[in-house]
């Protein structure tokens, strides 16, 4: 009797639905130092990206039927995403518009491009105002609709775990019932954003986590600007964490939003990390120069940056700084122990400002 060859035998294992080991060791060797970056770096820009959505407000007049929001899709992804994990786009409404509401498991949040105060988003019951830079939560299975009351058009930035939940095939999805929900209008006292400050009620046990969060601008550059002159990270400049304010991780359990100041001329070392990153440029002009690969981006363009690809950062102007604002999958990966980077691990590796030293008495 002739033997089978081993290719043969795979061929019947393979009509059983099963698969010899071997196959994964042969597998296994191509990744050999580290997983392969999962899409390619690119630059979505905004001198493309904002005419079509003035453009697409005539193609859908009205949002009540289809949300006029972009996907920015990786054309070196199969299955869609910005990142194998990550998806951001963009979405405009009209004056006078509402994008009717509903809930998902999918986390999104939304970063304001343009907004003023008489636009806000409505999160389980909640009103959170729009102004420019605006960082608004949407946490997962939370009631959300969007409102435009005012006389210009409002734009912001979408940003969703959707390729993970999709990977893991568990998305849920419920319109509201009615295009609106029921707002608490007659006391903001009510709001869980008002219990997320440093002052607290003592008769209540604090909600930890799916909070309605509205994170002002105004405040965000406060801190950016009072931290500016410290040393700050190598690999990303004056980077600071919108964190969770009960429990001080990060703003969603699977999203981790940055906002960081490269300062004029700056210039960040290169590292990689088994995380990916999308970033938008709330302003300024710069570099970020993936592997082999530069991608040119100023303000209000929208980039992304895959798993484990060298990456550093640029400021091209020696007089102004530039500011981004980044979400990454760094939760995800940290909840299974599988947060890595290289050259070394520059999360949260120093520790805060020591108590400064009693003085020593001086001898008489």
């Amino acid at each position: 009797m002739v033997a089978k060859t081993l290719q043969e035998f795979d061929v019947e294992l393979d009509k059983l639905h099963m698969r010899g080991q071997w196959q994964y060791d042969r597998l296994l060797e191509q990744v050999i130092g580290g997983p392969k970056p999962a899409g390619v770096p690119y630059v979505w820009k905004w001198e493309e990206v904002y005419p079509k959505l003035v453009e697409a407000c005539d193609i859908i007049p009205e949002s009540y039927t289809a949300r006029r929001n972009f996907s920015f899709l990786n054309p070196g992804l199969e299955r869609g995403g910005t990142t194998h994990t990550l998806l951001i786009g963009m979405q405009m409404i009209k004056p006078g518009e509402l994008a009717w509401a509903h809930r998902h498991t999918i986390a999104a949040l939304r970063f304001v491009v343009r907004g003023n105060e008489r636009v806000y988003t409505v999160v389980d019951g909640e009103v959170c105002p729009m102004h420019a830079y605006d960082l608004i939560l949407t946490p997962r299975w939370s009631w959300h609709d969007h409102h435009n009351e005012s006389d210009h058009p409002a734009i912001w930035v979408d940003v969703l775990d959707l390729p993970f939940v999709i990977g893991l095939n568990v998305p849920f999805y419920e319109p509201y019932p009615g295009d609106r929900q029921q707002v608490r209008r007659s006391s903001e006292a009510e709001y869980i954003q008002a219990r997320t400050g440093a002052l607290r009620p003592t008769w209540e046990r604090p909600k930890e986590r799916h909070l309605p969060l509205r994170y002002p601008w105004v405040d965000a550059e406060a801190q950016l600007k009072r931290l500016a002159k410290l040393e700050g990270s190598p690999y990303d400049g004056i980077a600071l964490e919108y964190v969770n304010p009960i429990n001080g991780g990060p703003a969603m359990p699977t999203l981790s939003c940055w906002i960081q100041m490269l300062r004029p001329g700056e210039e960040t070392k290169s590292h990689r990390q088994t995380s990916s990153a999308v970033y938008f440029v709330v302003r300024g002009e710069g570099k970020t120069i993936v592997n082999d690969e530069e991608l040119e981006w100023k303000q209000h363009d929208t980039f992304c940056v895959p798993n484990w690809a060298w990456h550093r950062h640029v400021n091209r102007s020696r007089s102004d700084e530039a500011i981004l604002f980044s979400v990454h999958d760094i939760p995800m990966l940290q909840a299974f122990d599988l947060y890595y980077e290289e050259p070394e691990n520059s999360i949260r590796a120093r520790p805060a400002p020591l108590v400064p030293p009693v003085p020593e008495k001086s001898e008489k």
